[in-house]
């Protein structure tokens, strides 16, 4: 399937998982150098944890998000 046809969500763990993926592959070697780009601060390796770190963010935030309507439970407030 292509992208079209995924949700959201599948679109982000994709997003995830091929940044894990990027990240196992530019793993610093013994000499603290990335064994593809041969660099000791590897670019691609920076913005896969970028990735990371903003799908974990958006993940805080859709799970922050208030109730769309009042519990039934709860006091009404005179108005």
């Amino acid at each position: 399937m292509t992208a079209p046809f995924r949700s959201l969500a599948q679109i982000r763990n994709r997003l995830i998982l091929t940044a894990r993926w990027v990240l196992r592959d530019h793993r610093p070697g013994p000499d603290r150098r990335c064994p593809i780009c041969r660099t000791a601060d590897c670019a691609v390796a920076t913005a896969a944890r970028d990735v990371l770190r903003s799908a974990e963010e958006v993940q805080l935030w859709s799970t922050a998000t208030d109730p769309t309507e009042p519990d039934r439970d709860d006091p009404q407030q005179p108005g």
